[in-house]
Order: structure tokens, then C-alpha cells, then sequence
């Protein structure tokens, strides 16, 4: 065999599905190949466009899009096209164009269809359905809570009464309808504000307990500043905001309309016990050395979470909200401790875990908002030992104390709320180094314990002052591309030494990290408040920001970085190593390697446009 024929050979045995003929075979295909080159932003194929032979790439990227121009898949090294076109009257069925300059391998087609026939796994390789790389490596299974939508568990419209309605017309309604709750809304204009919520229990505790008249309004008896969630919501993180702020129904929204409230029964008639429960035994704890003790189911959890195919969504989720659970009740017992605040505040939490997607490898990020009547002399002692209790606890629950000190013990990070506005003004006005390291986490923020009002308005404010601020904006942007993905000149994977293991990749540094920070980014622009980067990234497919197609592979990109990071967590616990990000390629399978070469290219392809959005320089 010439050097040239084994050159190519080498090559394609490298990749499925070529890699599962026997020897002989692939020596019999090697000598029926071409060889092909074509420059880049050239086309290969156009839709209906005769095609003889399967494209193997050898070197390169193409873009492959749909007849109606919407792109479909990026394709590099290793990959195969045009197999449908030869199954289906020798004509393309795909659109295709070169990103950059492509070396092709050409396979005619008597010989691609021969082998199709001839080799069983070969042709079901290619006769399966066509889909993206990301999302078949981002499939899971949807047999528990962890992906159904809440909207299937939802039965009857929702039973709504007016605010000024009396309790007594309220409670017939609610009998009529066979309901133990009804939700409470006014009128105005053209949309209907969601003012709280009455049960049974409300009625059974503020009316008939306190012996009011039956005349009574509504509105002096509700539960008001009820947390509500969106359509996209699923059974589990409903379960999971029940189970952190004790509720026993929530409101489904789309947009400002009601779809349905779900009930606490509603959920546990659709799932069994689960060990998501965990955070009820955190909340009804009476002592940080018990927390300390539940901590060690920790690992469990995560690795049940893990074994049963939940998203990364999910798992971030889960994760996030025992961790603020932690942190909600360590409060409570520094107030049974010390005493009740002597002025209203609100701890908070920060990055990873105000973004819902926080893993086992974390330390603790957290500060407080105090009251605008807070006076260092006369409440700082107390805010101190407050915070000292909280923090000490978290660390001894597993969450270690933060390298940064970016904690509440840091009297630092214990601000009124005019003080936390300033803060971040200064931070968006003046972008320096520090002040956009400072915003990559800080500016993910949500509420754990008390006046939790305080981070809606603050978020807000983030949001509005953020996006009106091209210098910052252009700032934050520069500093996200500062961490780039390991892809060499060839789309090779860049491996680093790490220790003791084996060359590696970092896949939080080099992969959930620069992704996390092109999300915020572009969620910060476009005036997006929500914390999580799967539901920034939402919010950001209504704005016109992105091009067509790219929330998807975003989507996707994170969805699948997040899963191998988790991955590789468990099983660091499961061989009983240290925790870490560091992923090995090579211990993944070749569909996964694929996969996670193409999120890479998205990343940087991410931040390409970044850099051309915000007219990043330097």
C-alpha cells in the first residue's frame, strides 16, 4: 500500500463508522476513495444538487443547512455528509459551505451503498435519522420528574376571585369548585396583576381562628408575594420551590397570564419519595452539628441525580437549592441564637448557586443587604456574629470558606441596599480589572433568607443600568474571551498537565466558565433578569441579538459541558479521588468526543461574535 492509501486509512479508521469494518474491508474502500480540496466560504452542495459520493472530512468546517437556508450542523474532522442524498435519488438534501479551507475524502457511491448492505452496523449508522451531534449527545431519557413539563401535570383552569371580593363569597367559590385554593388578581388595563394567593388553611388560621366577619376582604387575608413560575418549568423544580419555601401551591405563568396552580398533592400524586427530600430535613433541622450530619448525604444525592439521567439543568438545580436550603435554615438558627435582627436584611447568594447550577466542587459565595436604617455602631455586632454563624456553618456542612473572601463575614460585602446600588454603579461605570471579576459574580444573585424584594429590585436596577452602558458592556465582553477553548490550529483537542492524571482538559475553566460569561453578556444587553444561563438564554432567543439558530447550539453546547463536568464529578466520588473538573477526552466515547470538540468550536465561534457585537478591541 502506498504511503499516501495508508495516510488515508490511518485517517478514516480513526472515526465510526469505519473504525467497526474488518481491516480488509476498509483496505478495499481506502482504494476507491478521491481526494478533494476546496478553499474557505466556498459551496460544496446546494439543495437538489446532483451528489455521486459520501464526503468524509479530513480537515476543515462546513456549515450544512436546510432548504429553507436555516442551518442545520457544523461539521469538522471526522465527520460524514450527503449519505441521505445517495439514499434518496442521488440529490442532495442538504445545503453545504465551507467556514474554512477543507481537505475531503471522497467515497463513490456503488461502493458506500454496497457496504450500507453488507455490513450491518455501517448501514444503521447512516440509515438512522439525521440529527445534530450536540443534540444527540444531549438526548436523556424523560422516565421521571427531572423532565416533565409541569404543564402535564396541570388539570383545571385555575379558580381566580378579585381582591375586594369578602372571604365568604370566596370560600363558596372555592367549595363550588372543589379547590383548597384560589389565586388573587386585579384588574389593569389590559393585563392582571397576581396579587397573592387564599387557601383553606388561610381561611381556617386568619379568618375563622381570629373570629373575623365573613364580610372581610380578600385582600386582608391572602398570601401575598407569592413566587410563581413559568411554563418551562418541570415537575422538579416546582417540588423543589415548594419544599424551600414550605408552600403547598404555586402559580404557572406564561408571561402574565395564569395557566394553572399546582398543589403540593398535585406533585406527590405524579412522584413517589424521592431523595430530593433532603431539603425538608435540612429546613426542619435544630442544630448546625445535625445540618453537618445531613451534609453527608451530599455525595448521594448528587450521584442518584447523576445515575438517573437528569439534565444539567436539573442537577445545577437540585444542587443550588439544597445549597441555599444550607444556608436559609444556618440563618434561622443564627436568629434563634442571637437573637431577632434588629433591622430588616436579607442574605444572598451568589454565582454558581444564584445561577441554579451550582455541582459538588463550590466554595460559598454570599454577602447581606441591610436596611437603609442600619447603623454600623449600634447593629454591626450583631450582623457580624450573624454572619460568622452562617458562614462557619456552610463550611462545616461542605461548603468551604471562600478563597476571595466573598462572604458575608467580610464586613466588606454587608452593605445597605442604597450602598449595594452605588456598588454596582461604581462597578458598571468605572469597568476596571477588579470591578468586572467582581460582576462575574455578583451580578448573579438571588435571595436565601428575608426581605427578598430587595434582590428583585436589585436585579432590576443590574439590568437597567447594564444594558444602558456600551463602555461596560464592551468591558465585560473583552473580559469574556479572556478564557478560550482548548481546540488547536487543527480543531485538535489542547490538553494540559494536571498533577498527577493524565493530560487533561479543565471542563469548568475552559468550557461551562467562558460559556457562562458569554451568556451573561448577552443577558445583561439585552435587559434580561434571569439568573439561570439556560433561562438567560431564552430570554435572549426573543431579543433579535443572536443569529438564527444559535440558542439552540448554545443550549445544547451547555447543556452537554455541564453533563460531562457532572460526569466526571461522580466519578471522582465513585473512585473515591478528590473532586475535580479535569475530564481526559479519551475516556469518552466517540460520539461524546464529537460532541464536545463542536460545543469547543461553538465557544469560540461565541466568541467571535462577542467580540464583533460589542466592537471589543485589544
Amino acid at each position: 500500500m502506498s504511503v499516501e492509501l495508508a495516510d488515508i486509512e490511518r485517517a478514516v479508521v480513526e472515526h465510526q463508522p469505519f473504525c467497526w469494518l474488518p481491516e480488509e474491508a476498509v483496505s478495499e474502500l481506502v482504494r476507491t476513495i478521491e481526494v478533494s480540496y476546496t478553499q474557505a466560504d466556498e459551496q460544496v452542495l446546494a439543495y437538489g444538487d446532483p451528489i455521486s459520493h459520501l464526503y468524509f472530512m479530513r480537515s476543515g468546517e462546513v456549515e450544512v443547512s436546510r432548504r429553507n437556508g436555516q442551518l442545520f450542523n457544523r461539521l469538522s474532522e471526522g465527520y460524514v455528509f450527503g449519505q441521505m442524498g445517495l439514499f434518496m435519488q442521488g440529490k442532495a438534501r442538504f445545503s453545504v459551505r465551507t467556514t474554512t479551507d477543507c481537505l475531503f475524502y471522497l467515497i463513490p457511491t456503488p461502493i458506500f451503498i454496497e457496504f450500507c448492505d453488507r455490513y450491518e452496523r455501517f448501514g444503521d449508522f447512516f440509515e438512522a435519522n439525521e440529527s445534530s451531534v450536540l443534540e444527540q449527545a444531549t438526548q436523556v431519557s424523560s422516565d421521571d420528574m427531572t423532565t416533565v413539563p409541569v404543564t402535564e401535570i396541570l388539570s383545571t383552569e385555575p379558580l381566580v376571585v378579585s381582591p375586594e371580593m369578602n372571604i365568604a363569597d370566596c370560600a363558596a367559590q372555592m367549595t363550588e369548585h372543589s379547590v383548597s385554593a384560589a389565586l388573587v388578581q386585579a384588574e389593569q388595563g389590559t393585563s392582571r396583576d397576581l396579587l397573592g394567593l387564599i387557601t383553606d388553611s388561610d381561611l381556617r388560621e386568619r379568618v375563622i381562628a381570629q373570629r373575623l366577619s365573613f364580610d372581610t376582604q380578600v385582600q386582608h387575608v391572602m398570601t401575598a408575594d407569592i413566587e410563581a413560575m413559568d411554563e418551562h418549568a418541570y415537575v422538579h423544580e416546582v417540588m423543589l420551590t415548594m419544599l424551600r419555601n414550605n408552600m403547598h401551591h404555586v402559580p404557572i405563568m406564561d408571561d402574565e397570564q395564569v395557566l394553572g396552580l399546582v398543589s403540593l398533592a398535585d406533585v406527590v400524586s405524579h412522584e413517589s419519595q424521592n431523595s430530593l427530600l433532603l431539603v425538608r430535613s435540612i429546613l426542619t433541622c435544630e442544630s448546625v452539628d445535625t445540618l453537618a450530619e445531613l451534609a453527608e448525604q451530599l455525595p448521594a444525592v448528587y450521584t442518584r441525580l447523576v445515575n438517573e439521567h437528569a439534565t444539567s439543568h436539573m442537577i445545577g438545580s437540585a444542587m443550588s437549592v439544597i445549597g441555599a436550603s444550607f444556608m436559609q435554615q444556618l440563618a434561622k438558627l443564627a436568629e434563634q441564637q442571637l437573637g431577632p435582627a434588629p433591622v430588616p436584611y436579607c442574605l444572598i447568594a451568589l454565582g454558581s448557586l444564584a445561577r441554579d447550577e451550582q455541582l459538588l466542587v463550590t466554595d460559598q459565595d454570599n454577602a447581606l443587604i441591610l436596611s437603609d436604617s442600619y447603623d454600623e455602631q449600634q447593629h454591626g455586632a450583631y450582623f457580624k456574629a450573624f454572619s460568622d454563624v452562617v458562614c462557619d456553618g456552610l463550611d462545616r456542612c461542605g461548603y468551604p470558606y471562600c478563597d476571595g473572601e466573598i462572604m458575608a463575614s467580610n464586613p466588606k460585602w454587608r452593605l445597605t441596599l442604597s450602598q449595594w446600588k452605588l456598588q454596582f454603579s461604581d462597578w458598571i461605570d468605572n469597568p476596571e480589572p477588579q470591578a468586572l471579576l467582581n460582576a462575574s459574580i455578583f451580578f448573579d444573585l438571588i435571595a436565601v433568607h428575608g426581605a427578598s424584594a430587595w434582590v428583585t429590585e436589585l436585579q432590576k436596577f443590574i439590568a437597567a443600568k447594564a444594558k444602558g452602558s456600551r463602555p461596560f458592556l464592551s468591558s465585560l465582553a473583552r473580559n469574556a474571551l479572556k478564557r478560550t477553548a482548548p481546540l488547536g490550529f487543527f480543531k485538535g483537542f489542547v490538553l494540559e498537565e494536571s498533577g498527577k492524571q493524565r493530560p487533561s482538559i479543565n471542563i469548568k475553566r475552559r468550557g461551562t466558565a467562558p460559556l457562562t460569561d458569554i451568556v451573561r453578556v448577552h443577558a445583561l444587553a439585552t435587559g434580561s433578569i434571569s439568573q439561570n444561563s439556560f433561562e438567560r438564554l431564552e430570554d435572549i432567543s426573543k431579543t433579535t441579538l443572536l443569529p438564527e439558530g444559535k440558542f439552540e447550539e448554545l443550549t445544547n453546547a451547555l447543556e452537554l459541558l455541564y453533563s460531562i463536568r457532572a460526569r466526571q464529578q461522580m466519578l471522582c466520588l465513585k473512585e473515591g479521588e478528590e473532586l475535580n473538573n479535569q475530564v481526559d477526552p479519551e475516556a469518552l466515547n466517540v460520539t461524546e468526543r464529537r460532541a464536545m470538540k463542536e460545543a469547543f468550536s461553538l465557544i469560540t465561534q461565541a466568541q467571535r461574535f462577542l467580540k464583533f457585537r460589542y466592537t471589543v478591541s485589544g
